[in-house]
């Protein structure tokens, strides 16, 4: 009778133990299934465009973004933060358990593991990643994205040349020492603007902020981000004076729904030079030409080397400015950063990786070539 007694318990917790991993397995299952069937989106572009991109996305933007833009820091940064710590935190109980041999707690503490990716994962796409899966920019524009041979490229690099030289000629002392606040306001008008003006960069409450995590960017060699939980555009307020303005209408970009580094590079910069104004344009045509020069070089250095000579010393000497301020930060954890990077971009339906922030120019050819 009394050994009865004594193993009540312990076949009383055994049902609530096997009910707790088994709920977690299926929990699992479930965010399993849910990832696949996003996962098929990724076939029915036009069905994302139309029910995704221009429905429930738009209702996502007007209600988060006018919350968020509330708020004057970013969200998503203490979010990343508290997530990066919790995660620690439980990588270290994990191996406590381990050591332990608790291996029950541990396998548990593991499916729990498992779930949050999963549910980051669902998240992601049902807040922002099935953009992703939309019709490509160059669809929706009109736009042949194609190759093109060296002459054209030739011929739009000597445009970005001059339209670089010409705006910068053009900027006067105010426009070179406004606050970062000014050119954020500066960039969120200019999205407006083009929101008005084009249903393919329709913008829903835009708004640019501050990075919190600004000194770790600079280590990691990153401009800006975009952060998809909380749908805030965020920018490196430290980076060189004349890439500001561009980066900041580029992750507005992935707030208005364009997904691909390339493509938000381009909204950018249409963005950029039909904004009005003086330091906004010289920043997108100066991005456009560091961009043509790179393509130019790849393809045939005697070349590149003579157009170089065109370009004024103002403008050659911006670029050297921010080319030795990614150079001084430029080291083993920007490297390390950028492996995983290039992984979620190809992940993501981005093939090229990193070179797909270079792939802006096939667009930006397809686009003279219209024109």
């Amino acid at each position: 009778m009394s050994l009865n007694f004594a193993a009540k318990p312990i076949f009383a917790q055994m049902p609530k133990r096997l009910g707790q991993i088994q709920k977690r397995l299926l929990a699992i299952g479930i965010l399993a299934i849910a990832l696949y069937l996003l996962g098929i989106f990724e076939a029915y572009p036009e069905a994302v465009e139309k029910y995704y991109s221009n429905g429930l996305y738009v209702f996502i933007c007007r209600v988060l973004h006018p919350v968020f833009n509330l708020i004057p820091f970013s969200v998503g940064d203490v979010l990343y933060t508290t997530i990066v710590i919790y995660l620690i935190y439980v990588i270290v109980r994990l191996i406590a358990h381990l050591v332990k041999k608790r291996f029950k707690q541990a396998g548990n503490l593991a499916l729990g593991i498992i779930i949050g990716v999963q549910a980051g994962m669902v998240i992601f796409y049902v807040f922002w990643g099935l953009n992703y899966f939309r019709p490509s920019a160059g669809k929706r524009l009109g736009l042949r994205d194609t190759n093109y041979t060296t002459q054209h490229l030739v011929e739009v690099t000597c445009m970005m040349i001059d339209s670089a030289n010409t705006t910068r000629a053009q900027l006067t002392a105010a426009d070179t020492t406004q606050s970062n606040q000014a050119i954020f306001e500066t960039a969120v008008k200019a999205v407006n603007k083009m929101s008005a003006n084009s249903p393919n960069f329709r913008a829903y409450y835009p708004e640019v902020k501050p990075s919190l995590l600004t000194w770790l960017m600079n280590y990691l060699t990153t401009s800006g981000d975009y952060n998809p939980f909380t749908t805030e555009a965020q920018i490196n307020y430290r980076i060189p004076y004349y890439e500001r303005p561009f980066v900041a209408c580029h992750e507005m970009s992935h707030q208005i729904g364009y997904g691909f580094e390339d493509e938000a590079s381009f909204s950018g910069f249409l963005i950029g030079i039909h904004s009005g104004n003086r330091l906004l344009r010289y920043s997108a045509y100066q991005n456009a030409l560091d961009e043509c020069m790179h393509a130019i070089r790849r393809r045939d250095t005697v070349i590149n080397n003579e157009l170089k000579a065109h370009i004024s010393q103002t403008v050659r000497a911006d670029l050297r400015a921010q080319r030795a301020y990614w150079l001084y930060y430029h080291g083993q954890i920007s490297l390390v950063s950028g492996i995983f990077y290039d992984d979620y971009l190809k992940a993501n339906n981005q093939p090229h990786g990193l070179d797909t922030y270079n792939q802006m120019v096939l667009l930006l050819m397809a686009w003279y070539a219209r024109h």
